[in-house]
Formats: structure tokens, sequence, C-alpha cells
């Protein structure tokens, strides 16, 4: 693979004035040249000049203790260190990095013979990884002219490696980025048109102008940041002949940002194609992008801006596993880059393939039953005896995993899990009760149209509110959080994608346990959440949720398992709750047969009324949540998920 030029990924934290060399440091360098034995005396005063202007950064005054003929050509030799590494810091001592004063072996720090001298010193630079510096041990000549000891110029100095006409770089061999996969491990990505923004490190006149264009853009386009000064630091880090990628960018999404970076003079563009884009749920998978002062927070070092990261979803989570660690190396080079030695390598770590648990069958059947849909929606669906996620889809979410992260209030398929309450305390689902119109529970009333005298279990498939909100009473709070704790409701999930596993606090009073009963007050579910519920009543246990199977995850809570009695009751509950009411998925026989509760509920968001509408259920093979912000035929879309049938146009 062909090495790309960049400077070592650093703490994006550092300031911008994280070159400067600190009071302490520079004592620390005096100290070490004022110590020791010395074979001349008065070469030491200009070794230690010498070494000091050139770490603290005086490089005038470092030239003019050296024979170089033109001094600033020495002092902008020196001066270009730092930049051509993209170092954090440089620190200069006297003698090698091991030398013991008790050590017969080690050769002396300076030693004279007649008007020649050399002094040998220990170089230590940060590149700013946080890891293993670079040290090693350097030379320099002196003479004596007059009654003055000067250096005798050479950029041998700086490195011993280092020849005249050549100047440090620094290389990165990325390897290439591992797949995420399906769980029959074809890809999740796909190869799209890119346009990919750099620049020609040599043909940059004014860095600071175009990398300001650079960021100014890019934060018009979404308000994403770039750090220019690090930007900078790798573009004088780069050999100069080399085309240096800043930015990889989707041609289509990313058109109007693209053709406002055709126009900043300095910058090149390159088009291609990569694979960068998710070919399937692309809220959950991610896609790749450049690395913003956003996302570089999240994956640290040793990515740094001008990366290709990935910037949302498994892809942003799972970074430095799919992405391995790139190779590292010192170099020296001429300006052609063709005379280049290795000075000083850092080996990087493999990439490594994720596998996750979607189903291709599943997932392009829950993507279709959504499309079309004029209100965001999500489904997930899960295997009920694994608690693997075989599909995760959004619709009009603006790029949000809502199918795993939304917050929404459950409405009645909460009853999936408070009624279970009712059951285990010896009420019969066959037990007539009356469904009023109204009823007031401590400080709330609830209302829905009323049905008359029927048994508990047509109520329920009616969604009769003030019955279930009535019977509430009959429950304790400890009794109903129990219900909840059982149905894994706010507990750590440990899975690696981000998730929300729901909230219901405890109720405050008798009106406020009557509304979490009904999924309504201050009870906020996610999709996964009621999907999770589902497969439990289907299943009889509870058992956590994953998406991977490669890296699975180990950190998951254990299964709980439910009372058989109640379990098999409220089986037949959302079997009636299908075939009474929610028709058009009352599809499949026996145990094949759907399952499950249709609801709508209305709430206040930040003062504003919304609704969402649900269908939780399942069948044998699978369970699924359907969210819809609206008002929506969830039957008939449960349906088109079940059968794989597309939508009318």
């Amino acid at each position: 693979m062909p090495m790309n030029s960049r400077s070592r990924g650093r703490d994006s934290a550092r300031t911008p004035f994280r070159r400067v060399i600190s009071v302490a440091a520079v004592g620390t360098l005096v100290a070490s040249l004022t110590s020791g034995c010395f074979a001349e005396p008065s070469v030491m005063p200009t070794v230690r000049d010498f070494l000091i202007a050139w770490q603290v950064g005086n490089y005038k005054a470092a030239a003019k203790l050296t024979t170089g003929a033109d001094r600033a050509a020495v002092e902008n030799t020196l001066g270009q260190v730092r930049g051509q590494l993209d170092a954090a810091s440089l620190k200069l001592a006297l003698g090698t990095p091991t030398q013991n004063d008790s050590d017969a072996n080690v050769p002396a720090a300076i030693v004279k013979n007649g008007d020649q001298a050399d002094a040998r010193f220990s170089v230590k630079i940060d590149l700013g990884e946080n890891g293993e510096p670079w040290s090693y041990t350097s030379l320099m000549h002196l003479k004596r002219v007059g009654d003055d000891w000067k250096v005798v110029w050479s950029p041998s100095i700086i490195n011993p490696s280092l020849k005249p006409g050549q100047r440090l770089a620094v290389l990165t061999e990325v390897p290439e980025r591992a797949p995420i996969l399906d769980s029959t491990a074809r890809s999740l990505q796909l190869k799209v048109k890119v346009g990919v923004a750099g620049v020609y490190p040599e043909k940059l006149r004014d860095p600071q102008r175009v990398m300001d264009q650079l960021a100014k853009a890019v934060a018009q386009d979404g308000g994403r940041k770039l750090d220019v000064e690090r930007l900078i630091g790798r573009i004088r880090s780069a050999p100069p002949q080399r085309f240096l990628p800043l930015l990889t960018l989707q041609r289509q999404a990313d058109a109007a940002l693209l053709a406002r970076l055709a126009r900043i003079d300095g910058l090149f563009l390159q088009f291609g194609e990569a694979p960068i884009a998710a070919k399937l749920a692309p809220e959950l998978i991610g896609n790749l992008g450049p690395a913003t002062d956003d996302t570089l927070q999240q994956v640290g070092a040793p990515y740094q801006p001008g990366d290709t990261i990935g910037v949302n979803g498994l892809q942003l989570v799972l970074q430095r596993r799919l992405a391995g660690t790139p190779t590292v190396q010192v170099v020296a080079q001429d300006p052609s880059g063709r005379d280049t030695k290795e000075l000083r390598s850092w080996p990087g770590s493999p990439p490594q393939e994720v596998r996750t648990t979607l189903n291709g069958k599943y997932q392009p059947r829950a993507d279709r039953a959504l499309a079309g849909l004029k209100s965001p929606a999500s489904l997930i669906a899960l295997n009920p005896s694994t608690g693997d996620v075989l599909a995760n889809a959004n619709h009009l979410t603006n790029g949000a995993n809502l199918a795993m992260q939304g917050h929404y209030p459950p409405g009645l398929t909460f009853g999936l899990v408070s009624a279970q309450t009712l059951l285990l305390a010896g009420a019969a689902r066959n037990t007539r009760i009356d469904c009023p119109g109204t009823a007031t529970v401590g400080d709330r009333t609830f209302t829905n149209r009323a049905a008359g005298a029927t048994t508990l279990e047509y109520l329920f498939a009616r969604n009769c509110t003030t019955t279930l909100a009535e019977l509430s009473k009959q429950v304790d709070t400890k009794t109903l959080m129990a219900a909840v704790d059982r149905f894994g409701i706010g507990k750590n999930w440990g899975m690696t994608a981000p998730v929300f596993t729901g909230s219901v606090p405890a109720p405050a009073n008798e009106g406020d346990k009557a509304a979490t009963f009904v999924g309504q007050g201050r009870v906020r579910v996610s999709p996964l959440n009621m999907a999770l519920v589902a497969a439990a009543v289907q299943n009889g246990s509870w058992k956590p949720p994953y998406v991977l199977t490669v890296p699975r995850s180990t950190e998951t809570p254990l299964p709980v398992f439910m009372d058989q009695v109640a379990t098999s009751e409220m089986q037949k509950l959302a079997r009636r709750s299908i075939a009474s009411g929610a028709t058009a998925a009352n599809i499949g026989q026996g145990a094949n047969a759907v399952n499950g509760v249709v609801a709508s509920v209305d709430y206040d968001e930040g003062g504003v009324t919304k609704t969402v509408t649900w269908f939780v259920g399942y069948r044998a093979d699978i369970a699924f949540a359907i969210a819809v912000e609206g008002k929506a035929n969830l039957a008939k879309l449960a349906a088109r998920f079940l059968t794989g049938t597309a939508p009318a146009r």
C-alpha cells in the first residue's frame, strides 16, 4: 500500500502554544549541561548555549554559535525541525540517554583534541501520540576560532543520518479498513463517488490562508469544526512533493461543500470511489467522513484532522477496531522524495472486522415497510430466543437511530408490562369489568370511548385506558417497579451501539402511578425497549439485546425468567388484541400467528402536543416494535413487514 504522509496524532486538547518550551524544561537542560566532568571546560559554554538556544526556539542565537557561512540558512534549518515532525516537544541533554558516570564503557560527553572537540548529546522528540518518543544520540563537532569555540555546522547535528539538502518528514502507512458485516458475513458498506480535497505542500505558499478558508467552508456546512493549527502541522510534516489528502467527502451528499472547496486557491480535488457509506441501516452502521474536532475528541490519538474516520454509528464507536492504527515512520529525504531513508518506525495494529446480527431477510423488509410514510418512523426486530437484533430501520429521522434511541411514551403497549402485575395478583383475563368513558385516579383524569361491561381480555384488545388506570389501584408502587425491572427497562444492557434503555421514574402518588400503568406521564421508552418486552412475552424470559456477534459483548445483564402462568395469560391477551383489534396484522396460524398491541398516545414535548402510534408484537421467530410520529395504520405496516410486501405507490 502506498505511503500517505501525515504527522502522528496528538491529544486534541493541546493548545496552539504547545511548542513553547517551559522554564522548567530549560532548567533541566542547564542542569544536564553543568553537571559532570569535562575534558576542556572552555568548550562547554558553546555546547551549552547552542543546545539551550535550539531547544527554546532561539534559532538565531544558535546559528551565531556555528561556523555556518549562511547563518540565515542554519537558523531556518534548525527552526524547521519541529514543523517537519509536527513535534509536540523537543528536549536536548548533553551525553547519551544511558550515560552513567560509573560506566567506563560509555564515551565521554565532550572529547577535546587540541583545537578540535566532539560533543555527544541526546535528543528526545515527542511526536504527540502519548506513546514512546523518538530518542537518539547525536554528535556535534567543534573547533577553536580565535578565542572562541564554534559548532561546525552540518545537518547531521540534527540527526546523524541527515545529509545536506535533506529534510525530515513523517510518513504513515494506513492499513485497509476492515468491513462491517451482516449476520451472513456480507459487507454492509457501499462504495460511493467521493471527492478528496488536499494539498501539495511544496505548492502551498500560504498554508494559513488556505487552511483558514478550508475550515470556514466546512463550518458553513453543518457547523463542523476543523483544527486549523493541527492541519498546518500536518502539512509542514508531510513530504512536500506528495498529495496530502485532508477531506474525503461524498460527491452527492456534499456537492455544495465540494463546489466551495474547488474555489479555494491552493486546494486540489481528486475524484474516485470509496466504501464510506452504509448499504443498509445507515443510522446504526454509520458512515465515514473527515475527522472533525467533535469526532476526534471521541476517537483520540492517533487520528487527526484530515483523516477519514467513522463519523457516526458503529463506524465511529468501533473506529479503532475497524481502522487499526497506522505504521508511522520518520524519514530523511531529498526534495524529490526519491532518496528516502527510514530513521525510526513505530508499528501499527491491524484492523479487525465487525460482524453484526442484522439479517439479510428482515432488514430490507423493515426498510420497505416504512418507505412512503410522510412522518418519522422506526422499526426494530429481534430474535426472542437470543436477543439478536435482526433489523434496525429508520425513516425521515434526520440520521438519528430512533429505533434504538427514541424517547417515546409507550401508551397502552406498556400494558404488556403493567397487566402482568394484575395477573400475578390473581386477576383473571375473563373477569368481567366495565370500560367507562372517564376515570379519575388521584389527581389525573383518563378518557377513552366507553365500551360497557366486558372481560379484561377484550378491554385490553380495545385499548381501554380508563379500566387499566382504575386497576392500577390494585398494585402498589413496589410491585409495579419490580415489573419494570424484570423487563430490563432502565438497565445497562452492555451494548456497543448507543441505546436508550428507557426511563420509568417511581410514581409519586396514585395519579402518577395510574399514568405509569397506562404508559403515559413520565414513562419514556425506545422501540428497542418495547421489542424486548414483546420478546419476553413470547419467550417467557427477558434477554438483553445484541447487535454484534464479533466482538460479542460480555458485560450484559443475565436473562430474567417470567412467571409461566402469567406469561401464558399475557400471550392470550396479546392474541386477542390482534384478532379483535388490529385485524390487518392477523396473519399466520397457530404458533406462527401474530400477537401484539396497537396503541396511540398523545404527549407533551417542550410545550408542543405530539402523537406517537405503536405496534408492539411478536410471532414464533421474531419480536418487533414499530413507532410512527403521528397517526398511521400500524397494523398494515406490521403486516407489510412480516410478509415482505412493498407499500402501495
